[in-house]
């Protein structure tokens, strides 16, 4: 491990979770600086839920070892506790009480003056655009409304570090941006936010660097740049003039790049990945040359780009390769 612990929010060796014949955590290994958003992407089941647990002390690993800001999370769970926070997949807040009922609630739980309750409350509110709802019952908010209050109340008391467990399974495209907008403003206060997620984009989106499990194990870990590149040097997406010439297209691109060509739901558009450098050349010399291969067969061709694998192909890709290890063993 390169990082001295001081300077990391989170730290795990070989950490091990088993429940009965199921190892729901296979020795994973994480290092997550301070002040940044890790992502932690994976499937249901995968283990994501189980490891933030034991990182926020609510289960207790049956092996390995980790940190949380230097404090292991067995021998000092009190001072883990008192410098983390988490959001569960599911709102925790009371939904007969209204939005300032509740942080309020918290607030003085948490120790303050009723006064400084209100007003921490307030502004909450105001910056996670509730202050219209403030005095509604959370059982009439709308879905991204409860995981909007549900962070509020998360960060009460600002934490250092913040899981974020799926946050926003279930929500509608328009309420997802608005729990980013959340995360971006929590972390550039100074707070460290793990997030565990189903949804690549997401990871894409708000992480710094992401580790992918599977079964309990980290399968790749990296910058969201470092894994797209680890399966591969890039796409070609190309839109044709003329739909009737797209099997000609598929097979030049098939033979010049050999790869497996997707044919889209546009009529005029196919896409293949660049499997990388084993000639040596650049993705940008590959698709070139596919260019130029379509131009010399009479191929007209109306758009033509290079782009980098998607973290959804990222994670098709890594998780195939663990289940071949599997089959094998």
């Amino acid at each position: 491990m390169t990082r001295h612990r001081t300077e990391l929010a989170i730290e795990t060796s070989g950490l091990v979770k088993v429940f009965g014949t199921n190892r729901a955590v296979d020795g994973i290994d994480l290092e997550v600086p301070a002040g940044s958003v890790y992502g932690v992407l994976g499937p249901n089941g995968a283990g994501k839920t189980t490891a933030v647990r034991m990182l926020a002390t609510l289960l207790r690993p049956d092996g390995g070892h980790a940190h949380v800001f230097g404090h292991d999370v067995v021998r000092e769970a009190d001072a883990v506790r008192a410098q983390v926070s988490l959001t569960g997949q599911y709102a925790s807040i009371d939904e007969d009480l209204t939005g300032t009922e509740n942080l309020v609630l918290l607030g003085r739980l948490l120790g303050h003056r009723k006064p400084a309750a209100r007003e921490r409350a307030s502004r909450l509110l105001e910056a996670f655009g509730l202050t219209e709802a403030a005095d509604r019952q959370v059982k009439n908010y709308s879905g991204g409304m409860r995981r909007r209050i549900d962070i509020a109340a998360s960060i009460i008391s600002t934490p250092r570090l913040l899981f974020l467990d799926e946050p926003t399974t279930g929500l509608d495209p328009r309420s997802r941006n608005q729990v980013w907008d959340i995360v971006r403003i929590v972390v550039a206060q100074g707070t460290t936010v793990l997030l565990t997620t189903q949804y690549l984009d997401e990871a894409d989106h708000l992480a710094g660097r992401i580790a992918v499990i599977d079964h309990g194990k980290v399968i790749a870990e990296g910058t969201p740049g470092q894994l797209k590149s680890s399966v591969g040097a890039g796409s070609v997406h190309v839109r044709l003039r003329d739909p009737e010439q797209r099997p000609q297209a598929e097979r030049v691109l098939a033979r010049t790049l050999e790869a497996d060509v997707q044919l889209d739901a546009d009529p005029v558009a196919l896409t293949a990945r660049i499997s990388g450098a084993e000639s040596g050349r650049s993705a940008a010399e590959h698709a070139a040359q596919a260019l130029a291969e379509l131009a010399r067969e009479g191929v007209t061709v109306d758009d033509f780009s290079l782009g980098q694998p998607s973290l959804d192909e990222v994670f098709l890709a890594l998780t195939d390769r663990t289940t071949r290890k599997e089959m094998a063993a």
